[in-house]
């Protein structure tokens, strides 16, 4: 069996210990064994990062913008085959896994331009003869921490305008899906950086993030995971001066409106609650409708559901994979009975499904889920899941629709269906989450917009776009005596 190592200063380095990873599809199916680091690799890779450092963010900005063009050029001549990794380790269909590898070579062809693209400012000062510039610069050693829901397209927003900017990074992956970060970090590896800029430490969150947190030469940490591990890292941060970007959970509503086209927005509900089996940030967990349409909409997507193919998520048809883990798994059957304790009506699914191939694979299905007739109160309408599961909340008008959305900690994303310009128009305004839809998925945002949410979704700078220089930068202040 293939063995994947760190990337340390430029070199593939050994670990003491590997661990394997496993297609959740196919229980039987070891992908390979992935290197599990230690605190002394991280105290490696950051001394290297750290030594790169003067250099790198000093260099002439078109071999960087060269080096992240190429990045993005062999990411994309190489979606289908990287696609297929994908899927096969973390459980997201096919067709949604290579739409997620061309996504990540987007967006390092995005940053490519932004190395050419960092601008400043000159303006007067209010003394005579004197002349103020204002500009950015490179924080130094970056420790990016992503989750595995999106295991190559969110490493790679996070370290494209890293790089871009003239950052050193050690990159920490989700223990669960190594494989794709693996293979980013050979393509990186292979596109002309200098060694020590771009490193990679594979290994568990408790041993690898807690060192890089932790880390005297680390300027800044991006992370991307669970609003309890977000919080604590924000707090060590703020003790240790650190700059900190923060993604964390979502509770995303959806409302639907007497008003809105039926088919549409039953559509958009089972692609935002169901596809990518539910295990995404920005995944509509509530639905919210109003009064008049409630019956029909619970019966349209009841019927939608019955239609999603669960199964092996390389397989042809497979419409929702399997979910990631066996823990996740539980996590989200515990969830089914948490809401039927408290009185939900469960309308569909619930339980595990077998594969709908009919191959015996073994691995965590488990049927799309719908409960009705739920409370605003209830654990599943508060709490994240993160599966495929979805709760309805009925609600007489858009009024209390808008209050029905905002009464949540998170604030990530929100959408909204109906016709009516009016409700749309008020809606963008009120709706207190980062990104908000109006007749489309909850899920599924651009790679060269900002990306982030409020309240208890995300603490810090945006990412994506040309936002990330507000992370990813520093501002200068310069006078000059003329």
């Amino acid at each position: 069996m293939s063995r994947y190592d760190n990337l340390i200063n430029g070199q593939w380095t050994a670990a003491d210990s590997y661990s394997p990873n496993t297609n959740p599809s196919d229980l039987s199916d070891v992908i390979g064994e992935y290197a599990q680091g230690g605190a002394s690799d991280v105290q490696a890779a950051v001394a290297a990062a750290t030594a790169a450092f003067p250099a790198w963010s000093t260099s002439g900005i078109q071999a960087r913008s060269d080096a992240l063009d190429k990045i993005g050029t062999e990411i994309l001549a190489r979606k289908a085959e990287l696609g297929e990794l994908l899927a096969r380790e973390e459980g997201k269909t096919l067709p949604e896994a290579i739409g997620e590898v061309g996504r990540a070579g987007q967006i390092f062809k995005f940053f490519a331009g932004e190395c050419l693209r960092l601008s400043g400012e000159t303006v007067p000062s209010v003394r005579p003869g004197i002349g103020v510039e204002i500009t950015r610069e490179p924080i130094g050693v970056v420790g990016l921490i992503t989750p595995w829901n999106f295991p190559i397209a969110i490493p790679a927003w996070k370290i494209a305008p890293a790089l871009a900017f003239g950052n050193c990074v050690v990159l920490k992956p989700a223990d669960l899906v190594p494989g794709s970060a693996w293979a980013l970090a050979d393509i990186i590896h292979r596109s002309g950086i200098p060694a020590g800029v771009f490193n990679l430490v594979m290994g568990p969150g408790r041993v690898i993030g807690e060192a890089l947190v932790n880390h005297a030469d680390v300027a800044a940490i991006s992370f991307t995971g669970s609003t309890g591990v977000g919080r604590g890292i924000a707090a060590a941060c703020v003790a240790s001066g650190k700059k900190v970007q923060l993604e964390m959970g979502g509770k995303n509503p959806q409302i639907v409106l007497d008003d809105a086209d039926l088919n549409q927005a039953v559509e958009l509900s089972a692609q935002s609650g169901f596809y990518s089996t539910g295990q995404r940030c920005t995944a509509s967990s509530r639905l919210i409708v109003t009064d008049k349409i409630y019956p029909a909409f619970i019966e349209a997507l009841q019927a939608r559901m019955a239609q999603i193919k669960v199964g092996d998520a390389r397989a042809a048809g497979t419409d929702m994979g399997p979910v990631v883990s066996q823990a996740q798994l539980e996590q989200d059957l515990s969830y089914v009975e948490i809401a039927k304790a408290e009185g939900a009506r469960l309308a569909a699914g619930g339980a595990r499904v077998a594969c709908h191939t009919g191959s015996g694979k073994q691995g965590y299905y488990m049927a799309p889920t719908l409960f009705v007739d739920t409370e605003a109160g209830m654990r599943i309408n508060r709490e994240e899941v993160f599966g495929p599961v979805a709760s309805v909340i009925r609600v007489k008008d858009y009024e209390e629709a808008l209050a029905m959305a905002n009464d949540t900690p998170f604030g990530l994303s929100a959408g909204i269906a109906t016709t009516s310009l009016k409700h749309a128009t008020h809606f963008k305004r009120h709706s207190q989450a980062g990104m908000v839809m109006v007749n489309l998925p909850t899920a599924g945002v651009d790679y060269h917009v900002p990306f982030g949410g409020r309240k208890g979704s995300s603490y810090g700078p945006r990412e994506q776009g040309r936002y990330a220089q507000e992370f990813y930068t520093t501002v200068k202040t310069a006078y000059t005596l003329a």
